[in-house]
Parts: C-alpha cells; sequence; structure tokens
C-alpha cells in the first residue's frame, strides 16, 4: 500500500509512538526521529519505547530510527510532527535541509511559543510552505488507547484532498476510522482549545465540583470553542463534528488526559512549577492558554473559561476565588 510514498514521523513521545504504530501496519518502512538516543537503542533491542506507552511492540525492521532530523526529513515525502509546541521552534533550528519539497502534517496541539502561531501557521509564514502542502491530525484519540488497541477516530485536515486521503489510508487499520476535512485552521485551533478547557475540567474536579458542573462547564466551552474559532477564520463548519466536540470532550473527561491530570493538580493546590515537575510529559493547555488569551485581546471572542485559566495560571490569582466567579458567567 504506497510503497512509493515514504513517511517519517518526528518526536519520540507518547503521540509519535501512536502515529508510528498506525503507519507501521500499512507501510514496509516508516523513518522515526527521536532526539534520545538510549531510547533510539532500547527500541533496537527490546522493541519498545521505554519512555512513552512502553506496551506497544514494533517490527524494527520496519523502523529507520534515528537521532538526525535532518535524516528523516531527507528520507520522507509525508513528514508528521508530533512534538510538543513548545520545543517545535528549537527542534527546526537543526534543520539544514529544506522542507519546500515535504508535505507537512501536524499532530501537535498548540501554539508555537515564539510566534504565537498555530504549527500550520507556522510553516507557512516561517518556511514558506504553501497551505496546499500542509495538513492536521487531530482527534478524538488518545494514544493509550491505540496502544491498548481500542477503537479510535482521527479526522485528516488538508486543503489538498488527496493529500488528506494518502495520510487517512495509511494511519488507518482495524481499530482506527479516519476520515478527511478541508478546514485546516478551524481543527487544528480547536485541537489546542480543547487543551486548555481541559485544564479547566480538571481545575474543577480538583475543587470538588461535581459532574453536574463539569457538564456545564464542557456545554459552555464548545459554544466559547465555536466563537473564538470563528473569529479566527469564518467558514461553514459543524462544532458538533468529532474533530471539534469529539475531540473536547475526551480531552476533558478521559482518564489519560495530560492537561485534565495537570489542571486536577492545580486545582488541588499545587503551583503551576511543582504540578510541571510531577508530571512526566507536557500539558499543552498550559501554553496554549496564555497565547490564545493574548490573541484574543485582538479577536475580542467571549471566552470567560479561557480567561479564568488564564488568571489562575498566569496571573496568580486563586483557583477557586476565580471558578466561583466563572460559575456566574455560565448558563
Amino acid at each position: 500500500m504506497n510503497q512509493n510514498i515514504k513517511f517519517a514521523v518526528i518526536g519520540g513521545g507518547s503521540w509519535a509512538t501512536a502515529i508510528t504504530k498506525m503507519l507501521c501496519g500499512n507501510l514496509d518502512e516508516v523513518s522515526w526521529y527521536m532526539r534520545n538516543e538510549s531510547a533510539i537503542e532500547h527500541l533496537k533491542n527490546h522493541k519498545h519505547n521505554p519512555n512513552y506507552i512502553s506496551s506497544v511492540e514494533f517490527d524494527t525492521k520496519k523502523l529507520k530510527l534515528t537521532n538526525d532530523i535532518n535524516e528523516a526529513v531527507a528520507y520522507a515525502d509525508y513528514i508528521i510532527f508530533a512534538i510538543p509546541s513548545a520545543f517545535l521552534d528549537a527542534e527546526l533550528q537543526k534543520l539544514t535541509v529544506s522542507l519546500k519539497d515535504k508535505i507537512i502534517f501536524s499532530a501537535i496541539k498548540g501554539i508555537v511559543p515564539e510566534t504565537s502561531l498555530i504549527v500550520g501557521e507556522h510553516f507557512h509564514f516561517q518556511y514558506d510552505i504553501p497551505y496546499y502542502n500542509i495538513g492536521v491530525i487531530t482527534g478524538p484519540c488518545h494514544a493509550e488507547e491505540v496502544a491498548l488497541e481500542r477503537l479510535s477516530y482521527l479526522t485528516i485536515a488538508c486543503g489538498d484532498a488527496e493529500k488528506a486521503k494518502i495520510v487517512a489510508k495509511n494511519l488507518a487499520g482495524n481499530y482506527i476510522k479516519t476520515k478527511i476535512t478541508d478546514d485546516i485552521i478551524g481543527t487544528e485551533y480547536a485541537a489546542m482549545l480543547k487543551n486548555i478547557y481541559a485544564i479547566a475540567a480538571g481545575i474543577a474536579h480538583g475543587l470538588g465540583y461535581g459532574d453536574n458542573f463539569q457538564s456545564v462547564l464542557m456545554s459552555n466551552a464548545i459554544r466559547e470553542m465555536k466563537k473564538f474559532i470563528r473569529k479566527v477564520h469564518k467558514m461553514k463548519r459543524n462544532i458538533n463534528d468529532s474533530a471539534y466536540l469529539g475531540d473536547l470532550l475526551v480531552t476533558g473527561y478521559s482518564v489519560f488526559s495530560r492537561n485534565r491530570m495537570f489542571g486536577n493538580m492545580i486545582g488541588k493546590g499545587y503551583t503551576v512549577k511543582s504540578a510541571m515537575m510531577e508530571m512526566s510529559m507536557v500539558a499543552e493547555g498550559y501554553y496554549a492558554a496564555k497565547s490564545a488569551y493574548k490573541l484574543n485581546q485582538g479577536y475580542g471572542a467571549k471566552t470567560p473559561i479561557i480567561d479564568a485559566v488564564h488568571e489562575i495560571l498566569y496571573q496568580g490569582k486563586n483557583a477557586r476565588t476565580v471558578f466561583k466567579k466563572l460559575t456566574e458567567k455560565l448558563d
């Protein structure tokens, strides 16, 4: 299947591991860039990523492992970036080979701090990649459930439908269903925003709010997301589709959600620094909250939930006090 098209995955975390697993189900070889040399050696010898979803066993004959990002990029036609947005710019600084003739897909759910752009926009404006060569891979889909081979759904967004279909076909499998959309900007902003709302859900849980409030919070969150995305990129979209509402719900409620976990710790009284130190994974919503709040100063969308999370994480305000005020703004 598509033996002439070469794929590379950039990143060593759980989402990169899950995506590589999906691709290996359809391709004879996948290039996989990981910074951690010891993780590469472990994979070669034991067929597992030692640091993330280590239950996944790989056929190492299908893996072209490298800790040189230039080698991975030079090898591939399609490059899937799956590293935290906070570290993307630093990794791209290592590039000496061109991205101009590559097709870039982002599985990153955040904003690049250095430019305050979503990943697709970052590649377009900073590297002059045309939008028809840029795509987005979004959920609802947790890497941990991919590892367990539980039925999961992915939405693949690209302005070029044929390229979206190629990626969708190579990620699909017995327990992975895929569909395509042309809403690149909307799906990527939704993937970023839902992490902020998941932090809010976690804070609420940590403060002792129950399921009744959580349902109201999520109901308001999807409407807030719709208002924000409409300001950024107005087009016809159904905010209730799984790429928007579905991804929001799984991130807000799942035990696998690192953003919910981070928020829960904040709600229980952890400082931001102590919560980050205790977590072994990056909570993208922490960085997204600052960027979304800043962006919205220009857009002017009504975003009480984003504002509340920003007040707690970046203005040092008391979570209980902020959420008490937030409850009066929700309906």
